[in-house]
């Protein structure tokens, strides 16, 4: 795990990083362009601070250690690649006044590695209105995929993906008779429907759907409520603290298997759980990070240990999101403007990243579907 002042550190540097940016002059930036020799300026508001800052100081990590990689290996078409990440405290307001700051003061070719959905959705016509392209969304909102947009690229399978995956399986294993726990929130609002639409296409059914608060304070009544409809499985759509106290409740008052989407993945909660965390299934929407089968694998490997770090789902997330925006870059041809990359983005009809397929196209922006289930084992290590 990175250590915890990093966030800090990182915060400064893009502080540091976008002022001297900014003070060199346009014209300047665009000399340099010609003779291939300057940044390639990508620009990311995301939580740097707040209460969701910790757990996403591992995927800022993962990500720079994608851009030392390319660096050190000369950039792409020769010219360094620079990462300007602004602090947006998870506010989706403060995230619009970074985005117009990375785009016209900064001057950034592309965007990336927003989070949250309002954040995300908010930004959504200013990347119409200046042509910039966002690639990557560490959220997986169905809401923001329901409409094509043409600067607008993903590359993760969806939450409603996640769901289906998590569907399939039980109806598989024959544990057709689910109860779903929704965080009572916008996240849980918005997935309630999603898994409600999910279960009667794939055969199941919601014998109890049950809310519950954001810190987790009704954990018992829910878990009661729960246990009175007698499901075979429960579908958690939570996130954070929640989780600890539910999933302790449930264990007491109901005993049968919880199954979580991705966003619940914190290391913070599943230490906070303990033994309690123990056979409980997870969606995946990157590859396993723990073996080294994969090309994708290695090349984690081999950046972390320069690091010192142990292989983890965050660092991956950080690392193959930044590969796949380094990818549609390179593709893109040698003159990089905002155009070339959507066209690089565009051209990725059928691209293995080394054991992690995409496929896009001009009409096509969501690039991947890939989930799989993991299941934590003893002493917290993921199974699958």
């Amino acid at each position: 795990m990175a250590h915890p002042q990093w966030t800090r550190r990182h915060a400064l540097r893009a502080v540091a990083s976008a002022s001297a940016l900014a003070s060199t002059p346009l014209w300047a930036q665009d000399k340099e362009a010609a003779g291939g020799s300057n940044e390639i300026r990508i620009g990311q508001s995301a939580h740097l601070t707040g209460p969701l800052a910790p757990s996403f100081v591992p995927v800022l990590k993962g990500q720079d250690l994608a851009i030392e990689e390319v660096n050190r290996k000369g950039g792409i078409n020769g010219r360094p690649l620079k990462l300007i990440t602004l602090d947006d405290a998870y506010d989706a307001k403060k995230c619009v006044e970074n985005v117009n700051t990375l785009l016209d003061k900064d001057k950034v070719v592309a965007l990336y590695g927003l989070a949250s959905t309002p954040n995300v959705g908010a930004i959504l016509p200013i990347l119409a209105e200046k042509k910039v392209p966002l690639v990557c969304v560490y959220t997986g909102s169905p809401v923001l995929r329901a409409k094509h947009h043409p600067y607008f690229f993903t590359t993760m399978a969806s939450y409603r993906d996640e769901v289906a995956q998590m569907v399939r399986n039980l109806v598989t294993l024959q544990k057709s008779q689910i109860g779903l726990v929704y965080q009572n929130a916008a996240f849980g609002q918005l997935m309630k429907p999603v898994v409600e639409e999910v279960a009667k296409e794939l055969g199941a059914t919601l014998v109890v759907q049950s809310p519950l608060e954001a810190n987790g304070s009704d954990a018992v009544a829910c878990a009661q409520s729960l246990a009175a409809a007698r499901p075979q499985a429960i579908i958690f759509m939570a996130f954070g603290p929640s989780m600890v106290a539910f999933v302790k409740a449930a264990r007491a008052h109901v005993g049968v298997p919880i199954y979580a989407v991705s966003i619940a993945n914190s290391p913070q909660i599943l230490k906070a759980l303990g033994d309690d965390a123990r056979g409980l299934a997870f969606t995946q929407t990157v590859p396993y990070p723990f073996r080294q089968t994969t090309p994708l694998t290695r090349d984690l490997a081999a950046a972390l240990s320069r690091e010192k770090l142990e292989p983890a789902y965050d660092y991956m997330f950080g690392y193959l999101n930044m590969r796949i925006l380094i990818e549609g870059i390179r593709r893109g041809g040698k003159q990089i403007n905002s155009q070339s990359i959507v066209r690089g983005m565009e051209s990725m009809t059928k691209v293995d990243l080394g054991g992690y397929p995409l496929a896009y196209g001009p009409n096509k922006h969501h690039g991947s579907n890939f989930v799989e289930i993991t299941i934590v084992g003893p002493g917290g290590r993921w199974m699958r």
